[in-house]
């Protein structure tokens, strides 16, 4: 029997990626605008939530004015009883488009954590940044910190194809 080669592990420190620095900072400029992207919807809702839930309005664009029958451009109205018939309910889109810009906001914090090799509570740490009013804008400007500083720190790391 012949004697085992001595540990081939890689040494503590050693840091290895998922891609190639191009491939990282590509991933990084994805989660950079839809992190802004989410943070804005998100404070969008928030203002939204409060409209409806508090003052009991929504954000209407177009239709006709209910109660003197004028055609209503746009602003906020009465949700119930309802003063606009007809008419975009602008409410109901920011509720649909933060809700599917949040999947994109998913992807890219999963393409970067994916590229980067972090941790999986890493990966759910940016993801609250989409459900957490402000949480976004300061995790993205924490998170490019990080993965700048780590490329610098480790420039050999990166897949070679």
């Amino acid at each position: 029997m012949s004697e085992t080669a001595p540990n081939q592990a890689r040494p503590a420190g050693k840091r290895r990626y998922g891609g190639t620095h191009a491939q990282i900072r590509s991933a990084l400029t994805f989660y950079k605008v839809a992190s802004y992207i989410t943070g804005v919807m998100l404070l969008l809702l928030c203002a939204e939530m409060v409209l409806r839930y508090g003052f009991n309005l929504f954000l209407f664009a177009g239709g006709t004015n209910t109660v003197t029958g004028q055609p209503f451009g746009f602003g906020l109205a009465q949700a119930e009883p309802a003063a606009v018939a007809g008419g975009a309910n602008l409410s109901i889109a920011v509720l649909i488009a933060h809700g599917w810009l949040y999947v994109v906001y998913l992807l890219a914090d999963f393409r970067l954590w994916s590229l980067m090799r972090w941790p999986f509570p890493r990966f759910v740490l940016i993801a609250l940044g989409g459900v957490i009013p402000f949480l976004s804008f300061f995790l993205e400007r924490r998170v490019h910190r990080q993965v700048e500083e780590d490329l610098a720190s480790h420039p050999e790391a990166a897949k070679r194809y």
